[in-house]
């Protein structure tokens, strides 16, 4: 929480906070009932998405990938692409005669990775559709960048800054029992 953020950068520096679930809001798991050829295009496909926001949607596709049946990372209307730089119209676009309400993305194209032969699958069974594309790919925590200043080389540590912390009061410290190994040499 911001509060809890204030506590710690009384103690702490902060550098900065990049929270990778804000560039990823505007982007939700969506399924794909149906795939049909283009009429007008060779390499298009439209496809027909639940999104879990209503009645199915129309979206034209261009990726080799897109089928019926698995789950996506959809784009409505109006949302930036962050891998793209830029943001989709608010209102459907016509591609080749076509009208798409969306867009289905890559990882390159949600700065997840670097992959842009085809949209980012997932399992259909492993992840509710309308869920939040950040939430379903496990990028919804926050990452702190502190400012380690030379007095304080134990800030270097995570478990460090945790003890520091909960020694104030901001939290609990959670240390991991550490297991014995049997060594398998003399």
């Amino acid at each position: 929480t911001a509060e809890l953020m204030e506590e710690v950068a009384k103690r702490i520096e902060v550098e900065g906070i990049e929270d990778p679930a804000e560039k990823l809001a505007g982007f939700t798991v969506a399924k794909v009932l149906t795939a049909a050829p283009h009429p007008d295009a060779d390499k298009l496909q439209v496809l027909t998405v639940d999104t879990g926001a209503g009645d199915p949607l129309q979206v034209v596709c261009g990726a080799p990938n897109a089928r019926a049946g698995i789950a996506v990372a959809y784009a409505g209307l109006g949302t930036y692409i962050p891998g793209l730089d830029f943001s989709l119209d608010k209102k459907p676009r016509k591609i080749r005669g076509v009208e798409s309400f969306g867009m289905m993305c890559s990882t390159k194209e949600l700065e997840m990775g670097e992959d842009h032969d085809g949209i980012l699958e997932l399992d259909p069974k492993d992840h509710t559709i309308g869920t939040p594309i950040a939430q379903a790919v496990g990028m919804n925590d926050p990452v702190i960048d502190f400012e380690v200043t030379p007095n304080r080389p134990d800030w270097l540590g995570v478990n460090s800054i945790a003890r520091d912390l909960a020694a104030v009061g901001l939290g609990t410290l959670k240390t991991p029992e550490i297991k014995t190994i049997k060594g398998n040499f003399p």
